[in-house]
């Protein structure tokens, strides 16, 4: 059992300690499967996530950016609500702050919808309190509109 090598885990967990997501507005084909609302109560990291995923709805083409992205941090109780409004902690460099708002404004009616969120005893009792990471990716084709200004 003991030996001169490391102890490692013997499964590549899916997800570490932090909780972090990647959203995109259009996601690779490939990916779609874990844009879809579970069907059940979220028991899983991997619910929550997909539950996430499928609440956003980003702002109107013709107010937004190509390339655009905004990170935001916040936490759940146990009960699925937030623990006050979500924080944002990037933004994509020399965007003007209307473009910033707008975005803003779209994460947090988007997360607003979805809330609160259907926990099961066990995932709410090990989320409670606990940061969650979301970087929200605008991915669209949006010509004119996009981030290097063509």
């Amino acid at each position: 059992m003991f030996g001169p090598w490391p102890c490692i885990p013997e499964i590549d967990y899916p997800y570490g300690e932090n909780l972090q997501l990647t959203i995109e507005t259009v996601p690779a084909e490939k990916d779609t499967a874990k844009y879809q609302t579970p069907d059940h109560d979220l028991d899983t990291i991997g619910d929550l996530f997909a539950e996430l995923r499928s609440c956003w709805t980003p702002p109107p083409s013709d107010q937004a950016r190509g390339g655009m992205q905004m990170s935001v941090r916040f936490s759940f109780k146990t009960s699925g609500e937030m623990i006050g409004p979500p924080r944002v902690t990037f933004t994509t460099a020399g965007v003007p702050a209307d473009t910033r708002e707008t975005y803003r404004k779209a994460i947090n009616a988007s997360l607003d919808a979805c809330i609160p969120l259907k926990f099961t005893d066990g995932l709410g009792g090990a989320l409670a309190g606990r940061p969650i990471a979301i970087r929200y990716v605008d991915n669209r084709e949006l010509g004119k509109a996009a981030i290097d200004g063509k």
